[in-house]
């Protein structure tokens, strides 16, 4: 068989990329090892995760957020089966979308393992069967990442106490008490989900600070609305040991700049320290792709190996390890195959945190502009002063938008709150247009929307004097 385009890995950089080549007129393949398409977004990742923060966010309210608004429907019944059940249905419903759009798009879908032989060659190895050689002009690598695991620590992951963050999407039963180790997105994430179902939830981080390389506002209000919910954290902590001991696990920490160590018990760990890129079995030495010091393989600016025709996307390369980015530059890749421009902007990509409240940011932190000497102008307003916000009792949080103080050019923007996430995106429409806080400023938002807090933000950053504080 011959092809204009193999693509190797089925997740969103993947299959986006092979959708928009398809488009595009190239002929194109995409070979995944695992049974259903989607990679480990759809299947273990972003939308089982997404699934289990919904229905326990709804758990939540019931049993503590409805009463307020004359809605009593006393002590909620936990069904996990069915919590699980609905998890698992919302990963069919998407991952079967995916082979119906391989389909509509005539994308061939070649089932087994891919490892490339060289300049135009790809092999793919079923689970079951013999390899068979495939021919093409190019050669699209989005294979994705996997558990990074702890640095110089042994961690033994049995998927029932000590797990990642796969085996956190599929506990069996609430635990009494969870250990989380790392601070970071994913940690955070599946901590709030087991902590609003009954856990008692210790999140344990290297850092001096939760959501690392986040605005430092919105760190620190964060982790003191995660802390009103009941997470508990030990920050500036090493940890050097985790091993499972009769039916629970222990984790045994350092603090960084020194002390005497502490061990935690729990039922159950969950090690989530990052991820790495994931290039196990490609054959990319042999095939003379480069990869750089942290082990990605390494890229120039239009997503080109050191060999021809082969290119890279996602998180097997530089850059933030975020499905959105993997299909932006999946679509780019496509493009530039077929002889047109594709283009990322790296500066306007969003970053969200999907607990409740929500977290979302896109652009500069304030520390980064700091750093690099630009003079820049805050405006902020919280959510306590917005009506909507009151009426749903969603108060917590606040926008902060960071401006050139010369240009007015928004540079970055920061949201702790209810839907951050959706929010976040007439900031990253503006942005990409290079436009100004006044340019939002006066933009009208309807009333009563949650909206209003960015536009009063807006203000804020460009005349000092927002309407509603």
């Amino acid at each position: 068989m011959s092809y204009d385009v193999v693509v190797i890995g089925s997740g969103p950089g993947g299959y986006v990329c092979a959708i928009k080549a398809a488009q595009l007129g190239l002929k194109t393949a995409i070979v995944e090892k695992w049974p259903t398409l989607g990679g480990t977004c759809l299947n273990i990742g972003c939308i089982p995760s997404k699934a289990l923060l919904h229905a326990s966010e709804m758990f939540h309210q019931a049993g503590h957020d409805l009463k307020p608004l004359g809605v009593d429907v006393g002590k909620p019944k936990l069904d996990l089966k069915a919590m699980l059940a609905h998890k698992d249905a919302t990963v069919k419903a998407n991952v079967d979308g995916v082979s119906f759009l391989m389909k509509k798009n005539k994308v061939d879908v070649l089932q087994g393992t891919g490892s490339i032989l060289g300049e135009g060659k790809v092999s793919v190895t079923p689970e079951k069967g013999e390899a068979q050689e495939i021919e093409t002009r190019n050669i699209v690598i989005a294979t994705g990442s996997d558990v990074a695991g702890i640095p110089g620590v042994d961690v033994a992951f049995d998927d029932k106490v000590i797990v990642s963050s796969e085996g956190a999407l599929k506990l069996e039963k609430v635990p009494a008490k969870m250990i989380v180790v790392g601070g970071g997105v994913i940690g955070l994430e599946l901590g709030s989900v087991w902590s609003r179902l009954g856990a008692e939830v210790t999140v344990v981080e290297y850092l001096d600070t939760i959501l690392g390389g986040m605005d430092g506002d919105v760190s620190r209000q964060f982790q003191k609305l995660l802390a009103k919910q009941g997470l508990t954290f030990k920050l500036g902590a090493k940890v050097t040991d985790v091993h499972k001991a009769g039916k629970g696990g222990h984790v045994t920490y350092e603090p960084v700049k020194g002390g005497d160590a502490e061990t935690l018990n729990a039922d159950v760990v969950l090690v989530a320290t990052g991820r790495k890129p994931y290039t196990e079995g490609l054959g990319l030495e042999k095939a003379g792709v480069v990869l750089d010091d942290r082990g990605r393989v390494d890229i120039n600016e239009h997503w080109q190996t050191s060999v021809t025709g082969i290119w890279a996307i996602g998180d097997v390369v530089r850059g933030p390890m975020l499905a959105h980015k993997a299909e932006d530059e999946g679509m780019a890749v496509a493009e530039r195959i077929a002889g047109q421009a594709g283009h990322v902007n790296y500066g306007v990509i969003p970053n969200v945190v999907y607990t409740e409240p929500e977290v979302a940011s896109v652009g500069r932190t304030e520390e980064e502009l700091k750093a690099d000497g630009v003079e820049y102008t805050v405006g902020k307003f919280p959510f306590s002063a917005n009506g909507r916000a009151r009426a749903m009792l969603a108060t917590d949080g606040f926008v902060k938008i960071l401006a050139d103080k010369t240009t007015d050019r928004v540079l970055g923007v920061h949201i702790v709150g209810r839907g951050a996430g959706d929010l976040i995106h007439e900031c990253a429409v503006l942005m990409e247009f290079g436009g100004s806080s006044e340019d939002l400023a006066r933009t009208c938002h309807a009333h009563p929307t949650m909206s209003e807090a960015v536009r009063e933000a807006a203000l804020a950053s460009a005349t000092g004097k927002p309407l509603h504080m």
